[in-house]
């Protein structure tokens, strides 16, 4: 099983080449190709970042795509969550009604102490890490 889906690595990758532009609109099929993402998924990856406001778009022939945030606002835990949705350890972390046994649970907490620390972990790498090729461990966790 994979924690993160084919879908969410395309995004990484399409964030950091617009994050290499600068603020300069990228046409999704120019993206697309530079990344190699296909060009549908490419498509509807960045509507969905569009939506959440991870990116704006300019309509028009010499529209495009750019960041609508600088990349250190931009963090990776937030850009799973735009494109595939929470990030769980188990399925009795969704909430109460995931798992009646969650009360009295002996293995809860430590899947709890589990999925926090990832969380952090993913919450503290921003796409600025990514664009510097470095992630400081210690700020990450």
């Amino acid at each position: 099983m994979n924690l993160l889906r084919q879908n969410t690595d395309y995004a990484f990758r399409m964030l950091v080449g617009l994050g290499q532009r600068r603020g300069e609109l990228v046409n999704v099929r120019v993206l697309a190709e530079e990344c190699q993402v296909p060009h549908q998924f490419a498509a509807k990856i960045m509507q969905k970042l569009h939506d959440e406001g991870v990116v704006e778009s300019v309509m028009g022939p010499r529209g495009g795509f750019r960041l609508a945030k600088h990349p250190s606002g931009i963090d990776l835990l937030t850009v799973i969550r735009v494109i595939q949705g929470p990030v769980v350890v188990n399925t009795c972390l969704l909430g109460e009604q995931a798992c009646e046994r969650q009360d009295h649970c002996l293995v809860t907490g430590k899947l709890t102490a589990l999925q926090d620390m990832m969380e952090t972990y993913l919450r503290g790498i921003t796409l600025d890490d990514l664009l510097a090729g470095t992630v400081d461990m210690a700020k990450a966790l």
